[in-house]
């Protein structure tokens, strides 16, 4: 029976297949045989049994760790009673100096290994088409938009390249805190290594050579929680930055401004109203985000554990960590829907545009007065009255300027008419633009190293 929607609604299956319950048994499975083999190596337990007991340990099934577990209520010893089972005397040897959070800590590295490769190719995914659609739309005049209220022209191109940046910055996360939080742990009962007769180090090198991860510095049984609480942290901000984007386009989605909006067909937007079309995409986008940013609090907590350990995350991280994972492989695949079939209106972005009868420029206006002579406080003082004149009689800025002396004293009719032209007003917008999307691609480059993602 299901209950929790991310079964069965929310998240890609190979995301799940992931965090399914049999991928993580064989992955515990695997470090189990890493540390047998390592010991072999190394010489603390006798050779040949690696190759026997690489034959049987898979063989292990769900149903006989479970049969084990509601009999000594733990995890690890029920795996490891079901190895026996399958496997005889010889899984003497398995287990041998190792604690339950060797297993665990390092079984978490391997599948947030491979979780994380799936987050950060599906990120670049979304990198790249909003790349598409900044280059696409750089010349798209619109408003830009302060406080929901028209600020000054700005391009589409420019909004979307400024998305650009913030993703590019999450990605530089993602690489950041993988190499935190993607490393193993072989060290023992408290992480002194005491079991392996001196030979930890090598034991733990060789383990980790195996399993293609680097080892933590130093634990205790655990490795710290710090670096989990960092990934989900980091996880949080960037379903953040997709809300933000979602709710950008259920803004611009309203009828009455329609510049942007969904274009998914088909959709059936009420169950009574034939007509809706509502940004259901984007909303869902924002419904995962706030669910995510709870999943934060229960990760810090996390990281104060008693001494050299307690067993208070483990509870905890069963549910947060693959929840955070299949949540942000939704928002992320969601958020491609929304960029893949996103529809833009650019009429409709003129109209809105002109809809303030050129008041939009007034600081233009302003800064040209004041290049002219007149001081910036006493150009501020006048164009603000023209503005509230022109929105008492309704005439736009220009004619109220062209009947304006104080105006023509320093500007004249073709001035004005540039000082007030929308596409005269966007800056550095083009080389901006290109500013951004050329960092993202150089963090993205699978040709170039990250050579400006902290380490």
């Amino acid at each position: 029976m299901s209950i929790c929607p991310l079964e069965f609604r929310y998240g890609s299956d190979e995301m799940k297949r992931i965090f399914s319950r049999n991928n993580m048994v064989k992955r515990m499975i695997d470090v189990e045989l890493a540390l047998a083999k390592a010991l072999e190596e190394v010489g603390i337990v006798p050779r040949s049994r690696y190759s026997e007991l690489s034959k049987c340990m898979y063989s292990v099934n769900i149903e006989s760790i479970d049969r084990y577990e509601r009999l000594v209520g733990h995890d690890v010893v029920a795996l490891l009673s079901a190895i026996n089972e399958s496997c005889g005397d010889i899984s003497r040897y398995v287990h041998y100096g190792a604690t339950s959070n060797d297993i665990i800590d390092t079984t978490w590295a391997l599948l947030i290994k491979d979780a994380l490769s799936i987050i950060k190719n599906k990120l670049i995914n979304i990198i790249k088409l909003l790349i598409a659609l900044s280059r696409k739309y750089s010349d798209t005049l619109m408003v830009g938009r302060t406080h929901a209220q028209h600020a000054l022209p700005i391009t589409l191109g420019f909004k979307l390249a400024n998305y650009v940046y913030e993703f590019s910055n999450s990605f530089c996360r993602l690489v950041s805190v993988e190499s935190r939080v993607v490393k193993g742990k072989v060290a023992g009962a408290v992480g002194t290594m005491a079991g392996y007769r001196g030979a930890g180090l090598e034991v733990e090198s060789k383990v980790m050579e195996l399993l293609g991860l680097r080892s933590h510095e130093i634990t205790t049984q655990v490795v710290p929680r710090d670096s989990f609480a960092e990934l989900i942290s980091v996880f949080a901000i960037l379903a953040s930055q997709a809300e933000r984007f979602g709710i950008e386009v259920r803004e611009l989605m309203r009828p009455e401004i329609n510049e942007l909006a969904e274009g998914v067909e088909g959709r059936v937007g009420s169950s009574t109203m034939p007509h809706k079309a509502n940004p259901v995409e984007c909303e869902k986008i924002s419904g995962l985000s706030r669910v995510l940013r709870g999943l934060v609090i229960a990760a810090l907590e996390n990281i104060p554990l008693w001494h050299e350990r307690d067993l208070s995350n483990s509870s905890a991280e069963r549910v947060l960590i693959p929840h955070a994972f299949i949540l942000i492989d939704e928002i992320l695949d969601t958020l491609n829907d929304v960029l893949s079939n996103l529809r833009v209106f650019p009429e409709n972005m003129l109209r809105n545009l002109e809809l303030s009868k050129g008041l939009i420029m007034s600081e233009s206006l302003m800064l040209k007065l004041t290049d002219r002579g007149l001081s910036r406080h006493e150009a501020h003082r006048i164009v603000k009255e023209l503005t509230h004149k022109a929105l008492k009689s309704g005439k736009d800025l220009l004619s109220e300027a062209l009947s304006d002396e104080r105006i023509l004293k320093y500007l004249n009719p073709e001035e004005l008419r540039e000082a007030l032209d929308f596409k005269k007003y966007l800056g550095n917008y083009r080389e901006l633009i290109e500013r951004s999307i050329k960092h993202a691609e150089s963090l993205i480059s699978p040709n170039q190293p990250n050579q400006n993602v902290p380490r």
